[in-house]
Order: structure tokens, then sequence, then C-alpha cells
């Protein structure tokens, strides 16, 4: 899987420099930042509003793909600050022996 998320990570590196015109991810780091998050959030919400239909009709097809989009758009995002799927990766393994409780109280001493 994170050689899937590596991959990605990397044509997504390509696609910043190339033309806005032609290329999804370019035009939206031409855009900045706060185009960027508007598209994470409104992924997030698309996300949201598809586990609920998929709750009531037990189809979670859409939720899939929604999760997809919003995956996509935090990559990009991630991208534009420097960041890239390892960073998380690395995070999620050093909460992996943590308890859910446990970690977040290791935050508010933080």
């Amino acid at each position: 899987m994170s050689d899937l998320l590596e991959r990605l990570a990397e044509v997504l590196e390509q696609r910043k420099a190339a033309n806005p015109d032609t290329s999804y991810v370019a035009s939206l780091h031409a855009k900045g930042l706060n185009k960027i998050l508007e598209k994470v959030g409104e992924e997030c919400t698309e996300t949201l509003l598809a586990a609920k239909d998929a709750e009531q009709s037990g189809d979670t097809s859409k939720l899939v793909y929604e999760t997809a989009d919003l995956w996509f758009h935090s990559l990009v995002m991630l991208s534009n600050l420097g960041l890239g799927p390892q960073d998380i990766l690395e995070e999620l393994a050093r909460r992996f022996d943590l308890s859910g409780l446990e970690e977040k109280a290791g935050r508010k001493s933080q």
C-alpha cells in the first residue's frame, strides 16, 4: 500500500511543475494553498455524506470513491507544504503501540 502512495506522491510532485492549463494538480498549486484546502474541505464533506448514505443503504461504493478523492486532495495539500505520505505513515507507526487514550493524553503535554 505504501508503494502506491509513494508512486502517487512522485506523480503529484512532477505535476506541480506542469502547465496549469493541462494538469489539474498544477492548476491547484497555481491557485495556492487556500484553493487546495477548499478542495480538501469539499471532499471531506462529500465523504461524510457518503458514509451516512452507506449506513442507510449498505452500498459503500460512493464512500470508497469519495474517500479516494479525499485522500488524493490531502496528498496534494501535503505536497504543497513539502510533505508526503511517508510523513503520515511514520506518524501512524509512532502511534501504533499507543492506546488512543494515551495518545490523546500525550498531546495535552506537548
